[in-house]
């Protein structure tokens, strides 16, 4: 027993005497790779003040900003920290800590592809700037004003007043009309009239209703088409060119030029038929409608 315990307490002895020994020895590197680890810190910090002020000719955007700042900090930190560990010979931790990272981040790319994608289209946005906040846009199916763009998502109060939030992997993707860069749309109105109507009194009264329509843009002129023989109607395609600062313009101008034409047409005396429907019965029906009537 005392054998055990004196062979033990050598063996710790000498243990300790060896980390000792080592510790002394490594004790100029670990003071290196400490001053080497605080020079990099510094030089995060200052690098992240000032990714800002370097991505300024890039990108305006705050989130875009603080996140490449972020990276930037991290980066440089991590660097600093893997050549410290090199200074203290730990090429072993090295090599381990970059293969389990690698592991790690093939696994999470599988795992969040999704929100990997869109983040990714987030960055891209933020560079490319296709739309802005307070912009009217149409996607899949939506539209509306955009209220909020973040690295993920974004988000789109509709003229109905529903708050839609689009991930932006579609906004990236997908077909994204920007009514706000094109300040204008083209109001296109069918309307038909009587087949007794005078065509060329139609024409010249419609083309005086676009052209006397609030908001139009004047240099592009107003455009009629006769298009369609219809079952109770001929038909005629009117267009107009109008300022488009919001979704209500579209709305309100097209709503003025249904009320002018209604209007316009009923003192002119021209005719907005209904659909009519002829029915042809043979004598027999005839006969027995009266004798059910009866």
């Amino acid at each position: 027993m005392n054998f055990n315990i004196e062979s033990a307490i050598s063996l710790l002895t000498e243990k300790l005497t060896h980390w000792w020994e080592l510790g002394i020895k490594t004790l100029p590197n670990l003071v290196v790779a400490l001053i080497v680890l605080s020079f990099f810190w510094y030089l995060a910090r200052l690098i992240r003040k000032w990714t800002p002020k370097l991505l300024k000719g890039f990108s305006t955007n705050p989130t875009l900003m603080s996140l490449f700042s972020a990276i930037s900090y991290v980066l440089v930190v991590i660097v600093g920290l893997f050549i410290s560990l090199e200074i203290l010979n730990l090429d072993k931790t090295v090599t381990s800590i970059l293969a389990g990272a690698g592991v790690i981040g093939i696994a999470l790319g599988f795992a969040f592809q999704e929100i990997a994608s869109n983040f990714i289209s987030g960055i891209l946005i933020a560079f490319r700037e296709p739309f802005k906040v307070d912009d009217i846009v149409e996607v899949k199916g939506f539209r509306g004003i955009i209220r909020e763009i973040n690295l993920r998502t974004t988000h789109l109060n509709t003229f109905d007043g529903l708050e839609v939030i689009i991930p932006n992997k579609y906004m990236f993707t997908e077909p994204v009309t920007n009514y706000t860069t094109t300040p204008k749309i083209r109001l296109d109105l069918t309307v038909g009239v009587g087949y007794e109507s005078d065509l060329e009194k139609v024409e010249a009264i419609t083309l005086k209703i676009l052209e006397n329509l609030e908001d139009r843009i004047v240099h592009e002129e107003p455009e009629f088409y006769f298009n369609e023989f219809a079952n109770s109607s001929i038909n005629f395609v009117a267009r107009v060119w109008i300022k488009y600062p919001e979704n209500k313009a579209f709305l309100k101008q097209k709503h003025r030029l249904i009320k002018e034409i209604k209007k316009e047409f009923a003192k002119a005396g021209i005719n907005i038929p209904f659909p009519i429907r002829t029915l042809d019965a043979s004598d027999k029906l005839i006969e027995v409608i009266k004798q059910n009537r009866q």
